[in-house]
This record gives C-alpha cells, structure tokens and sequence, in this order.
C-alpha cells in the first residue's frame, strides 16, 4: 500500500460533471491512501475577497482547458482517480481519514429559480462567511451571536459512469452530489463502479450544512481531505451505500421526496436481506421499530435526496466484515 498526494490544478481538475472520457489524474492500488485537495468557487471567483481566494484557485480559474469542462454544474472536482483491476459490478469503498477546510473562508448563494422556496427568495445573493478554524465555528449572521460548529464533509464522492457527460448536479447510484452531512471523517461509503478503473473524483467541500441544504448552498468551502480507496469484489450493491461510527446509511434519490425515501426504504430492507440474513418482512418491521429516514437534500435538480440509518448498536457483526467495523 502506498501514499499518495493529489493537488488540484488545471490538469488534475475537472469542471460541471463526471464523464468516462477523463484521462485519469492519478492511478493507484487498491488500499492506497491519498492526500487530496479541492477547491470550490469557480464561477464566483472575480467576486470573491482576497481570504477566499489562493493563486492555484486563480490559475484553475482563468485557465482550465476546455477538455477538462464535462457538464453543466459548477462543481469543481479533483480527480478521477483510476484504481487498478476495478471492474464493472465491483465495489469500491471509500475511507474517510480526515477532512478540513483548506481556508478560513467559505460561501452560500441563494441562485434565482432554484432552493426550496425559489419564489419566496427569487433574488440572487452570494455572501461570503468566515470560518473560526480554531474554534471550529462559524457565526452567522454576523456579530448576531450564533455560532454554528463547523462539521466539515466532502458533497461530491462518485465514479464514472458509462455517459461521456454527466452532470454533477444530481447524485445518482454512481454518488455525485450526495450531499449527506452524515459523511464525515472517520466514515466509509461504498459506491457500485460502471467503468474500468472505476475513475472516482471529489469535491464540493462543505464545512456545515443543515438536512435540506434549503437555499441550495452549504458553506462551501476548499476542501483538503485523506482517503483511502479499497477495491471489493465479488460484492453487488445497486446505490450507494455507508457507514458511519455509530449507523448504517442507505440513500434514496427521486424527483420528489416521497419517492426518495420510498427508495431509502427499500434500500434499508435490501441491506438487512443481504448483509444481516433478515426476511424482507422482518427487515420492513425493523426499519418502522429502530431505522431513521431524514431528508438529505432537496435542491439538486431533478434528484432530491432521503437518506436511512439504523444504530450498529442493535445489529450484530454481519460475515461480510467490510461493511462493518466495530
């Protein structure tokens, strides 16, 4: 197992989507780790204060080839990384060792048309807020007093998919833009691969982010993370699937909420089918007694997000150890 550090510049970054096209940025072993830095920002940059912006983020910025730009979104994502003997139907698990924000200033833009009330905030507003590294908070609205602690996760972690543009706008069962504030360091996620290789990218820091992401932004934030890439196979999984210290997550995407969390559920019900040996019924009457269903997101166009968890507490060691680490 090696270590690794991938930086973000014009040729390790790739703007708006996923696509299989991608010349990989770094190529690994499964079981490496990898120093990775992102940032966020793209198209807000020229509006940006001096504490936002670094001189990497400016050359990304005026200077990323055309190449390199594969969908519509404003993500900017680092990667893809291409893990050697990753196959279609294979697994691939990622670790995530630490997550920090890579400067003490993040964003939130409330965009005219889109978040959860676009008529009732139709106005475009970029407000930029800084971050309090050393107590590990943000207050909002200025000098108001509230302080909100800053809990710091990556909003995109995805592979490639057969497409040549994807967006990365919605998340899908390749990840993307899962924007789950439950996947923070010291999480796992395991993502089904499509493509040789399995081509993951990263990105779209968060440093907070409330259940809903309402107004369509967290704080986004410049990201730097460490995180280890592990290929399973042998392994069928049809969404994304995770693990935090304490729970099981399954994920559910739809156009609508109901649908979302209808596909969450039935998520849950197949994870405890195949990993805990449950009846389909049993696993239905478990989830209504012990599982929790939140709203992960509900702005990423078309796809709105439900995720469910259930307390590794009350479940016992499944065979299958990758899943689950006590």
């Amino acid at each position: 197992m090696n270590h690794h550090t991938l930086k973000a510049t014009c040729t390790t970054v790739h703007l708006g989507g996923f696509s299989c096209n991608l010349p990989p940025a770094l190529v690994i072993n499964s079981g490496d780790s990898i120093e990775v830095e992102t940032y966020t920002g793209f198209k807000i940059y020229q509006d940006a204060p001096a504490a936002f912006l670094t001189s990497e983020l400016v050359e990304i910025c005026q200077h990323l080839p055309p190449e390199r730009i594969v969908g519509p979104g404003s993500h900017l994502l680092t990667g893809p990384i291409y893990i050697r003997e990753a196959q279609p139907g294979d697994v691939l698990e990622i670790q995530l060792e630490e997550i920090s924000p890579r400067l003490a200033m993040g964003f939130n833009a409330i965009r005219t048309g889109w978040g959860a009330l676009p008529q009732q905030f139709s106005e475009p507003r970029l407000r930029f807020i800084p971050l309090n590294l050393e107590e590990n908070i943000a207050e909002f609205p200025p000098n108001s007093g509230i302080k909100i602690p800053l809990k710091p996760f990556f909003g995109i972690l995805g592979v490639a998919t057969s497409e040549t543009q994807q967006s990365s706008i919605p998340p899908g069962i390749y990840g993307g833009n899962l924007d789950n504030p439950e996947l923070q360091a010291g999480s796992r996620l395991f993502l089904p691969i499509f493509v040789p290789g399995a081509l993951f990218s990263i990105g779209d820091g968060h440093s907070a982010q409330g259940e809903g992401e309402v107004n369509v932004t967290a704080i986004e934030t410049s990201m730097n993370g460490r995180i280890k890439l592990i290929l399973h196979k042998n392994i069928s999984l049809t969404s994304p699937l995770a693990e935090t210290p304490s729970d099981i997550i399954t994920m559910g995407f739809a156009e609508t909420l109901d649908l979302a969390f209808e596909s969450a559920l039935k998520q849950m019900i197949h994870v405890l089918e195949q990993f805990w040996g449950l009846k389909a019924e049993e696993a239905y009457v478990l989830c209504s007694l012990a599982a929790n269903f939140r709203i992960t997101q509900v702005v990423n166009r078309p796809q709105k997000g439900v995720h469910g968890m259930i307390s590794k507490s009350i479940l016992p060691i499944p065979e299958t150890e990758f899943l689950y680490k006590d």
